[in-house]
């Protein structure tokens, strides 16, 4: 069995409009980077213009499946401390959003503003900093450029895959394509699976943007 025909391919950069479990087995890469399903059913509270939601949030699974597949291989995923952290984990850091991540428990006098990234496999390299990455996150309106309920900042998505091992990095929840986006960026190949057409077409928008100067 062959994956399907490309939705997009070019620069380096490939996307595939699928579902993750029906061809991720069949793609090689080198690093996972990826932002999954959380398995929490959130809702956001962004404004009609965004979806409030993601296929797939009802639980984990997605997730798992992806990682089973992966393997021991480098591999740096998104989550959060309501459900448990993979079972390969060997390190977390965590992505300081500068105060600005929703209200969270309104009886508690905090809110939310950070998010976990799981560190699994080897081969990671560069200085040696912090595991507090803090950048702002992307405005939370669709109106002010927001295209993903989920969306991460691109300048995030640079820093952690600067460190990565070199090779091809696949996102088998590409999203809005910010993995990709960051990829480009740098010069480096990557893979994009996504399940949602909308989601495609807003990446190769994204991707067709002039390449950032480092």
């Amino acid at each position: 069995m062959t994956a399907p025909q490309p939705y997009y391919e070019r620069d380096g950069i490939t996307i595939y409009c699928a579902d993750c479990r029906d061809i991720l087995p069949l793609l090689e890469a080198d690093v996972m980077v990826t932002d999954p399903p959380y398995g929490i059913s959130y809702k956001s509270g962004h404004d009609g213009a965004l979806a409030r939601s993601i296929q797939g949030d009802e639980d984990t699974s997605l997730r798992e499946f992806a990682l089973e597949v992966w393997g021991p291989r480098p591999a740096l995923v998104f989550g959060t401390w309501k459900v448990t952290a993979p079972a390969e984990t060997r390190q977390v850091l965590i992505w300081d959003t500068l105060g600005a991540l929703g209200m969270g428990a309104l009886d508690l006098p905090w809110k939310p503003s950070h998010q976990q990234i799981y560190v699994l496999g080897k081969g990671f390299h560069g200085r040696r900093a912090s595991d507090v990455l803090s950048f702002p996150p992307v405005q939370s309106s669709a109106w002010r450029g927001r295209c993903h309920p989920h969306q991460k900042p691109d300048e995030l998505m640079r820093a952690l895959i600067l460190k990565c091992p070199e090779g091809v990095i696949l996102d088998p929840f590409c999203g809005s394509g910010t993995t990709l986006r960051a990829a480009k960026d740098l010069g480096k190949e990557a893979i994009g699976i996504e399940i949602e057409e909308k989601y495609c077409a807003i990446a190769v928008k994204r991707l067709a943007q002039e390449v950032l100067a480092l």
